[in-house]
């Protein structure tokens, strides 16, 4: 095979150490090969740097192990041209399994450029990636809080959410707020916290209040209240951060808010996980690949044997079925009608993922061509796609 990359270098890393095997092609035409193992701490991270550097190594692969592989990448990053590779893909020959041949072999691959490199966005949007995940993290513990809050409730036989709608709505807050100050509510409680429509249900509110709250169950919701409390000023905080890393993207996060479907929250967290360059993508097809959106292509002798998804990246994933639930609850759109049509034929799971990959294609158009979403007419993207 033609050598694509004479001096490079292999690593199979771990937690606590990474092997290295740095592949040169001598003045003779020879392959020299040299493997060493360092630490990750900082320091031997530097003393890997200066060594590769010594050896003129130009290009660097490694699997992309956990998250051990990120503090090597971010010390190496700007010095080599580096590849993170799919672990599943660059398996070592069964029987000779270990550290130091799983580096040599990867280095092999990677002379040769049999190594496809995985997506790693630029830090910028490496930082926006993880504040998104973070706001998505705090979101299910702050439900989970409020799942937990009205299940006391209903042990106690306290009524309060068949009557509210939102039991975290304004009067809601207000009277858990006075139960857990006080461990009961009176009746001017409940006329000094009840607010809009709820006014009208006062004596309906009164009877779904009265419950055998104990002292053990009322501290047990006071630690989920500050836990709430907690949860939402991080929130408020995750949001700032995020803005503020939207705003060189802010043309691209207001073009696929355009999309039926698509809200600020689903915008952010696609351009969290996509970046806004589409050049990493050779086409609409790898990306939904890549996301986990497009059929699985498993044929041997001429029999289709199973067209499952493949994983993907979950995260864009979740944040393209979201958008898909959420258009097949609007009207008078195409991507609506499609959803139910599919729905109709193959049942709404699936209807979700063919809406979901379907919107990740209007997207993929949009941030490659600048161009808006439009619902009729010439339209980023084939509606049948």
């Amino acid at each position: 095979m033609e050598v694509l990359h004479p001096h490079c270098a292999g690593m199979d890393v771990h937690q606590e150490s990474v092997v290295v095997c740095v592949l040169t092609t001598g003045q003779d035409g020879n392959i020299v090969s040299e493997t060493r193992t360092f630490g990750t701490m900082t320091k031997q991270l530097f003393e890997l740097l200066s060594w590769l550097e010594s050896e003129s190594v130009t290009h660097i692969a490694m699997e992309s192990t956990g998250v051990y592989w990120k503090p090597i990448y971010n010390v190496l990053e700007g010095y080599f041209d580096i590849t993170v590779a799919n672990a599943h893909r660059i398996k070592n020959v069964p029987g000779r399994k270990t550290d130091v041949s799983d580096a040599e072999w990867i280095a092999k691959l990677h002379r040769v450029g049999l190594i496809e490199p995985s997506f790693i966005p630029p830090e910028d949007i490496r930082e926006l990636r993880e504040l998104c995940r973070l706001r998505k993290k705090r979101l299910g513990h702050l439900t989970a809080e409020k799942n937990r809050i009205q299940k006391y409730l209903e042990c106690s036989n306290i009524k309060l959410g068949t009557v509210a709608t939102d039991v975290f709505g304004i009067s809601g807050r207000n009277l858990l707020a006075r139960l857990i100050a006080k461990g009961y509510v009176d009746e001017q409680d409940i006329t000094d916290s009840l607010k809009g429509r709820l006014r009208s249900k006062k004596e309906l509110v009164s009877e779904s209040m009265v419950g055998s709250l104990t002292p053990h169950q009322i501290d047990l919701i006071r630690d989920c209240w500050e836990h709430i409390e907690y949860l939402e000023k991080s929130l408020e905080n995750l949001e700032q951060k995020i803005d503020a890393h939207l705003v060189p993207h802010r043309e691209e996060y207001e073009l696929l808010q355009t999309i039926p479907g698509v809200s600020e929250a689903t915008a952010a967290s696609l351009i969290a996980e996509l970046g806004v360059n589409m050049n990493q993508f050779p086409s609409a097809d790898h990306l939904s690949s890549w996301a986990g959106v497009a059929p699985g292509n498993h044929e041997s002798a001429g029999k289709k044997k199973s067209t499952k998804s493949l994983k993907g990246n979950s995260h864009t994933k979740v944040a393209l079925c979201e958008a898909a639930w959420a258009v097949a609850r609007t009207r008078n759109n195409r991507l609506s009608a499609k959803f139910w049509k599919t729905a109709s034929r193959r049942g709404k799971k699936k209807a979700c993922i063919a809406i979901g990959r379907t919107i990740l294609v209007i997207a993929y158009m949009m941030l490659k061509n600048k161009q808006a979403y439009i619902e009729n007419g010439s339209s980023p993207v084939n509606p049948a796609s």
